[in-house]
Parts: structure tokens; C-alpha cells; sequence
């Protein structure tokens, strides 16, 4: 098993956790519905802290390649259904699809699911609607775990709806822009507004109000765009402010003769 420095910046050795999960499920030794080693046990074989297995697990749910079930542990999915999201990534690439385009298939496909959730949602998806919307307000002064319960929100949204074709279909772009996203969320300045509208939308969908929960999820969904575009923007001036300064200091010394 794989050793990983204790002295690598926590993301290195989350993201180690990550690629070791993923070998041992493509070598066939984790399969769906198979259940993890209990986190203190985990990390300790695996030379890493609590926090940082916890966050490379947080990556993989927002995948939707495992699962967390509190009180009981952490499992491989064994489902819903999802289209691969490697071939759309990849027709993504050969067809040059756009941010807004994902964002706009979003927007129609979960403001109605959102509505469906209001009207089909049993008690247990209200109770792990809460349970995320807490999470996401204790997670404000760390985004990258935020954005896991983000999309864990969605994605609850998604199964109460009822119908596992959409939910399938929404899981696909939801994976496309998490992947996106947790490049520049580093640089999000809106995670308590975000929080606070996840709040209300879960209040619409547990009091079954289907219109107030669409219109809700579709404004939240404007924002998200909005927000997305001002952290990728960020970030791209971050980067070439750093490759400026690159430069100046690698500038060749002058050549007297």
C-alpha cells in the first residue's frame, strides 16, 4: 500500500486518497456496495490525517462514486444509473460546449425537478436536505468542503424528484461543473447567500410548495452562474499576475562587451 508524506499540503494528500480509491476499484478489490475500512483505521494505513481522507472521500461522493451513510460508514455506490460523464467531458472537448450552455441545461432540467421534489419528497429526503444545508453553514471558511455539500444538496434534490432518468441526466452536468468549480472556489465570496438560498429552497420543497421551490432553484441557479463566472475570472487574473511576475524576475541581465 502507498506511503504518503505527512509534510504534503493537505489537497496533495487528499487528492493521493482519491487516486489510491480509484486504483483499488479499477483492480476490481473495492466493487459497488462495498464498504470502506472505518475512517481512523483508513487513514491511519494510510499515512494520512483524518481530515484529508475525509476530504478525498468528499470528492468521490460528490462524484457519486461513494457513499456516506452516517452512523453506518462508507460504501462504493451501486447506483442510481449515470450516463458516462467521461463521454460527455469528452464531447464537452469536441464540440466546444460552454459553461452558460451546462448552466442553461441545468437551469430547465433541476427547476423542474426541484418542483417534483416538492410534490414526491418523503421525509427521509427532508431530513438529508437539513442535514446537508447544516453542513454547508458549518463549511463557510472552507469552500472546497463546501462545494461537496452543494452538490450533495442537488443531487438529494435530484432523487426526490422521483425520477431517475432526469436525476441521471442532471447528475452528468452537475459533475461536469463540480469539476469546474472546485478549481475556483477557492475564490467564492458568496458561500453564505448560496447557503442561505439552499435553505429556502429545502424549506419549499419540505412544505410541498412545487412553484416556490422551482422559482427558487432557478434564481439560486442564476446566481450560481454569476458567481462561477466572477471566481473563473479571478482566477484567471490571479494566474497571469503570477506569470508577470515570472517573468520580471527571470528578465536577462544585461551584456557589456
Amino acid at each position: 500500500m502507498p506511503r504518503i508524506k505527512q509534510d504534503e499540503p493537505d489537497t496533495h494528500r487528499a487528492m493521493h486518497v482519491v487516486n489510491h480509491l480509484r486504483t483499488l476499484i479499477e483492480n476490481g478489490d473495492l466493487l459497488p456496495g462495498d464498504k470502506i475500512p472505518p475512517e481512523r483505521e483508513f487513514a491511519r494505513s494510510l499515512k494520512v490525517s483524518r481530515a484529508s481522507l475525509r476530504t478525498g472521500i468528499g470528492y468521490l461522493a460528490a462524484m457519486g462514486v461513494m457513499k456516506v451513510r452516517h452512523g453506518v460508514g462508507t460504501f462504493i455506490a451501486d447506483g442510481p444509473a449515470e450516463f458516462g460523464k467521461t463521454s460527455f467531458s469528452l464531447m464537452g472537448v469536441l464540440h466546444g460546449f460552454q459553461s452558460w450552455q451546462m448552466f442553461e441545461a441545468r437551469l430547465i432540467l433541476e427547476s423542474h425537478l426541484a418542483a417534483l421534489a416538492a410534490e414526491r419528497g418523503k421525509q427521509e429526503h427532508h431530513a438529508a436536505l437539513a442535514d446537508e444545508v447544516a453542513e454547508m453553514f458549518g463549511a463557510m471558511d472552507n469552500p472546497s468542503d463546501y462545494i461537496v455539500h452543494d452538490l450533495l444538496f442537488h443531487r438529494i434534490v435530484s432523487q426526490a424528484s422521483g425520477n431517475p432518468i432526469l436525476a441521471a441526466l442532471i447528475e452528468t452536468i452537475m459533475s461536469a461543473l463540480y469539476d469546474k468549480r472546485r478549481k475556483t472556489v477557492e475564490r467564492s465570496i458568496d458561500l453564505r447567500e448560496s447557503a442561505e438560498m439552499h435553505r429556502e429552497i429545502y424549506r419549499a420543497i419540505r412544505a410541498r410548495k412545487p412553484e416556490e421551490a422551482r422559482r427558487l432553484m432557478e434564481e439560486h441557479l442564476r446566481m450560481a452562474e454569476t458567481a462561477q463566472g466572477m471566481e473563473s475570472a479571478a482566477d484567471r487574473k490571479a494566474a497571469k499576475t503570477a506569470r508577470m511576475g515570472k517573468t520580471a524576475r527571470v528578465k536577462p541581465s544585461s551584456i557589456t562587451s
